[in-house]
């Protein structure tokens, strides 16, 4: 269990990198998604053939439209993502964007018929506080196209996981490789609209670009879902607010991002809110 507990962690890690990797690569937010997602089935393809097991997706054809569809989403979700690294910074970029699993709290009792309890509208109106006070500040500086972004990719998260949750029979690996393969589908029709499939990759931009596509993608997946089922799900849930809070992290280490007092008053809430929203009569 601690070795499994290592990897879940370090691939957690890894995700929170995410912004840091990109934000070395010269390319445009669509380009730099591609080139992951590309990159990131190829490694993620070649595991799950050398596994050699029989594939669920063959056999569960409505989960792999929904884990397809799931792929679609959290494909644009990347995409207003990255847009947004780009405009706002990462720290406030992540932020923004992890209201997306409360925002997915909200509207639990229309999508899967749950209820809304006192504790999560509780996390709903911290997380609310959280993101006036986090974004304020920002929205008199023209970074109105970034805050769009991430809450773009906040709702695109909502979809992903709405449509992933409906979907049964398909292994972790299979689903994630089936997702990224949908996900390459998706932003290579954007990328050929808007300018063709032809990159100009500078050469230097090619050892990050290596590292974002096989290293955190395709081996950080490999390391989550190989090591999600060997720990108890109370652990897998908390240790899940270790790659938003990395994110922030490394970039006000290493980009020398700032926060404001207000600002990291709101990103307390944000988080204290998302930790909330999960909680359930059965957890203490």
């Amino acid at each position: 269990m601690n070795i499994a507990l290592a990897k879940h962690l370090f691939s957690l890690l890894l995700f929170g990198s995410n912004g840091i990797v990109a934000s070395r690569i010269a390319l445009t937010s669509y380009e730099i998604v591609f080139l992951r997602c590309l990159l990131g089935s190829l490694l993620l393809g070649a595991i799950v053939l050398a596994a050699r097991k029989p594939l669920g997706i063959l056999r569960e054809k409505r989960s792999a439209l929904l884990i397809a569809a799931s792929g679609m989403a959290m494909g644009a979700s990347w995409m207003f993502l990255y847009e947004a690294f780009t405009q706002i910074g990462v720290s406030f970029a992540t932020l923004t964007y992890y209201c997306g699993p409360v925002i997915l709290v909200a509207l639990s009792p229309i999508l899967f018929g749950e209820s809304l309890t006192r504790l999560k509208l509780l996390a709903l109106g911290m997380v609310a506080a959280g993101a006036v006070l986090l974004n304020g500040p920002l929205a008199g500086g023209g970074s109105l196209w970034g805050l769009f972004c991430g809450f773009m990719a906040a709702l695109c998260y909502v979809a992903m996981v709405a449509l992933n949750k409906k979907a049964r029979g398909v292994s972790g690996m299979e689903n994630t490789l089936l997702q990224l393969v949908a996900a390459l589908g998706t932003v290579s029709a954007f990328l050929l609209w808007k300018q063709g499939l032809s990159l100009d990759v500078a050469a230097g931009d090619w050892p990050f670009i290596l590292v974002l596509g096989l290293v955190n993608t395709g081996y950080a997946c490999w390391l989550y879902f190989s090591s999600i089922g060997r720990l108890p799900v109370q652990t897998v849930a908390v240790c899940g607010y270790v790659e938003p809070l990395s994110a922030v992290l490394f970039s006000v280490l290493l980009l020398g991002e700032t926060m404001s007092l207000w600002q990291t008053l709101g990103a307390v809430l944000i988080f204290a809110g998302a930790v909330l929203s999960q909680m359930g009569p059965s957890r203490n």
